[in-house]
């Protein structure tokens, strides 16, 4: 921690520039999950994420791996599953329960990031109208995808998806950006590469391309009816 900057009461960051190369963007650490220290963050492109008992740590990596809305591949067997319309959609339905699905274990992982503090932090910016969740649900009603995260100005930042059934997490992002779409947005941030999102189109772009891109739309407001979808994922198409 001896080359990190330790944040303390006020609510400021350092520059971008002062992240660490491996690992790759670690910004800072400290501080807490406060709504007005969370939204200073996003506004610069820096998000949380850690492990307990790890205090909080900040990042903003190089490249910024992005999903550009009209750039979403949706490939034959998605739009197979579209088709047959057997997935419901939700807005804001479900935060809760959407964040602790992504919180549970995963195949190959003994642990979680989302702790107690993180549920709270990002309740209450869903409660503000910041945060976000679209949820997926069978024919039974019950809950087997979604995903969440931040939206600032036109651009969305995501933050933890899950699938209980096949495709229904990529059913929830291609509802996110029929939402992104009708609601003019520039960019969805989704922080890290993983393949399940390079499949879907998304890519990495310079860090200072990010931040250029960001400081554009992040003050921009939007008509928070977007947040709106088709109760069936067949009214995607």
């Amino acid at each position: 921690m001896d080359d990190l900057t330790r944040l303390g009461k006020e609510i400021e960051f350092p520059p971008s520039s002062r992240a660490l190369d491996h690992p790759n963007g670690l910004l800072a650490y400290g501080g807490e999950l406060s709504t007005e220290r969370l939204l200073a963050a996003y506004r610069r492109g820096i998000f949380p994420w850690y492990e307990n008992p790890q205090p909080v740590l900040w990042w903003t990596p190089d490249p910024r791996f992005v999903l550009f809305p009209d750039k979403l591949h949706v490939s034959r067997s998605l739009r197979r599953t579209l088709r047959k319309d057997h997935f419901g959609l939700h807005v804001d339905q479900a935060f809760s329960a959407v964040m602790q699905a992504c919180a549970a274990p995963r195949k190959g992982s003994t642990g979680t990031w989302i702790d107690r503090e993180m549920l709270a932090a990002y309740s209450q910016l869903n409660r503000e109208g910041i945060a976000h969740s679209v949820e997926v649900t069978n024919p039974e009603g019950t809950l087997v995808g979604g995903l969440y995260g931040v939206c600032l100005g036109r651009v969305f930042f995501g933050e933890s998806m899950f699938s209980l059934e096949t495709d229904a997490s990529k059913v929830a992002l291609v509802a996110l950006v029929d939402i992104m779409r009708r609601g003019d947005f520039h960019m969805i941030d989704c922080q890290l590469e993983n393949p399940h999102l390079t499949s879907l189109g998304a890519r990495g772009i310079r860090r200072l391309d990010f931040e250029e891109r960001l400081a554009q739309t992040v003050g921009d407001e939007v008509d928070r009816r977007i947040w709106c979808l088709p109760d069936n994922c067949g009214g995607l198409l």
